[in-house]
């Protein structure tokens, strides 16, 4: 099991919560306080070496926000490593462009929410739908 927010990267997920883009900051406003169907969200969190925007632990799922820098080979190349491990650890990474929240912001919202339910039916969790 990989260690989850190691102190190695302390101070880059404290820098990233404290520079987020517009969409972190959108995203993590539909997120934050359990309003996901009740499931805990953290944001900038460290898996290994790697931080992932957000991440449940409960669907032991992450969510990565990509702007235009990944498109360039060297960060494609790093992401690729990145959802590998998460994959090794049974994490679901579901990455999402910034270009789909500026095209249609609430399907990407209504996306979301169908993954979570099908995470949660994967783990045999009731969804709240309360939240």
């Amino acid at each position: 099991m990989t260690k989850l927010n190691p102190k190695k990267t302390k101070k880059q997920r404290q820098y990233l919560r404290g520079h987020m883009t517009k969409w972190e900051v959108r995203l993590w406003n539909e997120l934050k306080g359990k309003k996901m169907f009740g499931f805990k969200v953290r944001r900038q969190h460290g898996i290994g070496n790697y931080i992932v925007d957000f991440y449940c632990p409960e669907l032991r799922l992450a969510i990565e926000i990509d702007g235009d820098v990944h498109h360039f080979k060297e960060k494609a190349e790093k992401d690729l490593k990145k959802d590998l491990l998460l994959k090794n650890e049974g994490i679901e990474i579901i990455r999402i462009k910034n270009l789909d929240f500026e095209e249609d912001y609430e399907s990407t919202i209504i996306y979301l929410e169908d993954v979570f339910k099908e995470r949660a039916k994967e783990f045999n969790i009731e969804i709240n739908e309360a939240y």
